[in-house]
C-alpha cells in the first residue's frame, strides 16, 4: 500500500537563511536601487513571508547597508581575481571598466553615496568597502613595482588616481550620451597608464585595434 505520509520540509540553518536574504537585498539593490530594499520586496524575491525578514533585520536600514557591502564584495572578486601577473590582474581589472560589466555597481555606487548623507551607518560602510577596494588595488600596485611591470610610483597615491579616474566616469553613470567619446569610455585606462608609466595603449590594445575614433584620441 502507497505511504499517504506528508513530505518533510527542511529547514535552513540560520546562516543559510540569512545570506540567502543578503543575496536577494543585492540583487535589487543592483537591479532597482537601494531605496527599492523592503522587507516586502526581499521576502517576494524569496516566496516567504515579510515576517521571516524581520526575524533577521529587524530594522530596513541595517539589510540596506549589509546589501551594498554584499553587492560591493562580489564586485571586488569581479575586480580582482585571484592568479596572474599583476600586469595580467591590471587589464583584467581595467577591461572590466571598460566592457561596462561594472556599470550596475557604479550605478550604486553613486545612488549609496547619495543615500548615506542621511544614514550614517552607510556612510561608514562606504568608507569601509573604499577602504578594501583601495587595500585591493594598491597591494597589486606593490607587487607591480617589485616585479618591474610598473614604474617606481607611490602605490597609494597611484591607486586613489585610479579610483579617482572610476568614480568620475561612474559620475556619468545615467546618463545616455555620457560615454560616446572614447576619451570617456577609456579614461580609467589613460589614468592608469599615467600614473603607473605605462606606455601608451598598453591596458587596452584590443580596444585601440578595435575603435579607429580611440587611436585618434590618443594620438
Amino acid at each position: 500500500m502507497a505511504s499517504s505520509s506528508n513530505p518533510v520540509r527542511s529547514r535552513k540553518r540560520p546562516e543559510e537563511r540569512r545570506e540567502e536574504i543578503l543575496s536577494a537585498a543585492a540583487s535589487i539593490a543592483l537591479d532597482e536601487g537601494l531605496e527599492r530594499i523592503t522587507l516586502r520586496a526581499v521576502a517576494d524575491r524569496l516566496g516567504v513571508r515579510p515576517g521571516l525578514i524581520t526575524h533577521y533585520f529587524p530594522a530596513v536600514e541595517d539589510l540596506v547597508v549589509e546589501a551594498f557591502a554584499r553587492a560591493a564584495e562580489r564586485e571586488r572578486e569581479q575586480f580582482f581575481p585571484a592568479g596572474g601577473t599583476p600586469m595580467q590582474r591590471l587589464r583584467h581589472f581595467i577591461d572590466y571598466l571598460d566592457a561596462g560589466a561594472s556599470m550596475p555597481l557604479a550605478r550604486l555606487w553613486l545612488n549609496a553615496r547619495h543615500l548615506s548623507r542621511f544614514s550614517s551607518p552607510l556612510e561608514a560602510m562606504l568608507e569601509q568597502q573604499d577602504d578594501l577596494d583601495q587595500a585591493r588595488l594598491i597591494a597589486l600596485i606593490e607587487e607591480g613595482v617589485r616585479g618591474g611591470d610598473f614604474a617606481d610610483v607611490d602605490a597609494a597615491g597611484a591607486s586613489i588616481r585610479i579610483f579617482l579616474a572610476i568614480d568620475g566616469g561612474g559620475s556619468y553613470v545615467n546618463s545616455r550620451t555620457a560615454h560616446r567619446n572614447p576619451v570617456h569610455r577609456h579614461f580609467a585606462a589613460d589614468v592608469a597608464e599615467w600614473t603607473l608609466g605605462l606606455a601608451r595603449g598598453t591596458l587596452r590594445p584590443r580596444a585601440l585595434d578595435a575603435d579607429p575614433a580611440a587611436r585618434s584620441a590618443r594620438s
